[in-house]
């Protein structure tokens, strides 16, 4: 967990390892969006555009989803929501507000709207991928406590280290998985790890009171985005290889298909990551379709019918296969 990498010289900024790996993962996203696009477009221009705004939309669409979830804490200090810094993304809100800008986007320039999706759903997954790394050094999106091989263990203080010291109504946990004594607490506050004794921090670190080590889910989320992208990318080549033969009939080759395919897979995935993880509360309203299940689990089946609809309805469509120059 390295939530800040390094601190920039003479300066008190601090790069954050959450951040850097958004960034890298959006260029390189849009590195391959732009390569796989060549053949839609001459106007490099445009993708680089759709990117940036679908950038910004995916940051806001995080932070709204995240304050949505988690709205008692910020209940009593609104300004806090505007703390980006201080943490609290959630990318499948991101996911969501990046595609509807998208969207947006391709249908007021009237640009080919099916085959940039299908290009852009490879890139989506890509950035996912690395945005699922930065989760994991800011010890966010934490999975449940077990014992294999692989599990991890977060230091004191981090996102799953005060979840597991503390009730969880949200999760139906009445009472904390660590139990620590009562002067680890301040006003029923887990203590900063600064104002520990010199025998608790031993404690905390090496003793009966560390983290109790957990499914490394950022990294399991990471690989999936990564295997999902290249997925895709095979399914969009065998739909390029169909139209480029004018081979219609070939079942699932229609432009829209891949980003369709992304819906269903991406929400397959997510529906069943959520198991292993333990930091979204547990839902029981009346839209939800899984109840006891995370809002995330839920959004995901509604994402799967989604990805179906959508799938057969663009089989159903004409092959939009010009290019946005002959347009």
């Amino acid at each position: 967990m390295h939530p800040e990498l390094f601190r920039i010289p003479f300066t008190s900024l601090t790069v954050k390892g959450y951040g850097l790996m958004l960034v890298i993962g959006f260029l390189l996203a849009v590195h391959v969006i732009r390569h796989l696009s060549k053949n839609i477009t001459p106007d490099s221009q445009m993708i680089t555009n759709v990117s940036l705004y679908s950038l910004v939309a995916g940051v806001v669409g995080a932070r709204v989803f995240y304050i949505l979830h988690h709205f008692d804490r910020f209940r009593d200090n609104l300004i806090g929501v505007f703390a980006i810094w201080e943490g609290g993304l959630e990318l499948l809100g991101g996911v969501l507000a990046a595609i509807a800008v998208i969207i947006l986007y391709l249908r007021y320039h009237k640009l080919p709207a099916r085959q940039y999706l299908d290009i852009l759903a490879i890139g989506l997954m890509l950035a996912l991928s690395f945005g699922r790394m930065g989760c994991f050094l800011n010890g966010c999106c934490f999975g449940k406590p077990c014992d294999l091989p692989w599990a991890v263990r977060f230091p004191y203080g981090s996102f799953a280290y005060t979840s597991q010291a503390e009730p969880n109504p949200s999760r139906n946990r009445s009472l904390p998985q660590l139990q620590l004594p009562d002067d680890f607490f301040n006003s029923g506050i887990l203590k900063p790890y600064d104002k520990l004794t010199p025998q608790q921090k031993e404690m905390v670190t090496k003793g009966p009171y560390r983290c109790l080590a957990v499914h490394p889910t950022e990294l399991y989320s990471s690989a999936d985005a990564a295997v999902i992208a290249g997925l895709l990318y095979l399914f969009w080549r065998r739909a390029q290889n169909a139209q480029k033969a004018k081979n219609f009939l070939k079942p699932l080759t229609k432009p829209g298909g891949t980003s369709a395919l992304m819906f269903i897979l991406y929400g397959c995935v997510r529906f069943f990551e959520e198991f292993l993880r333990d930091d979204n509360p547990l839902e029981y309203g009346r839209w939800i379709i899984y109840k006891g299940g995370t809002i995330s689990q839920n959004l995901s089946i509604y994402m799967v019918i989604f990805g179906v609809v959508m799938m057969l309805i663009f089989q159903k469509l004409p092959a939009d296969i010009q290019s946005s120059k002959a347009r």
